[in-house]
């Protein structure tokens, strides 16, 4: 037998649930209110039995917002981009590995993309064009204790998958 959400009724026949104990005239009152969470940007999302709606651009545009003020905010981007290249060059790409070898050589030529990267980075710390303060210090020690936290293989693939909000800051950031 499948279950559902308790707070809803399946009515097969219609091709969707209601909240117990709604019926007859109920359904166009429900209806109505359905299409008009949907008409306000809503859009109705499956999870198994259960029907949730959410404003999914509302959500993605509040955490745009907050992602754009953290990572915009730095006056140490250099600093940050520097120590942020050295840890996915040491620490990350070496532990990707999956069992798809497409998806490998895909990880090694960003992997060798960054090393590049990594050492234009390194010769411009190292003439001390990157000034590097507590700011990007205390941020990127965040990152680290975070990563520690999961198990390395764990952490590798993480980090992998948060690469496109890197990328999307570099970008802003030119």
């Amino acid at each position: 037998m499948r279950k559902s959400c308790p707070f809803l009724v399946q009515v097969p026949e219609a091709g969707f649930a209601l909240p117990h104990g709604m019926k007859g005239s109920h359904v166009l009152l429900f209806s109505t209110m359905c299409w008009s969470m949907l008409a306000n940007g809503n859009k109705l999302f499956h999870f198994g039995p259960c029907r949730i709606s959410m404003s999914m651009n509302e959500i993605r545009a509040g955490f745009a917002a907050i992602k754009a003020n953290i990572v915009s905010s730095s006056s140490e981007k250099c600093c940050i981009i520097h120590h942020l290249f050295n840890f996915y060059v040491d620490k990350v790409f070496k532990y990707c590995t999956t069992e798809d070898s497409y998806v490998n050589r895909k990880i090694s030529s960003i992997a060798n993309s960054f090393l590049s990267i990594k050492r234009n980075l390194a010769h411009c710390h190292n003439q001390n064009m990157c000034k590097c303060g507590q700011e990007s210090t205390e941020k990127f020690k965040q990152i680290l204790t975070n990563y520690r936290g999961l198990n390395v293989t764990s952490a590798a693939m993480k980090s992998l998958g948060e690469l496109d909000i890197l990328l999307d800051w570099m970008e802003k950031s030119r």
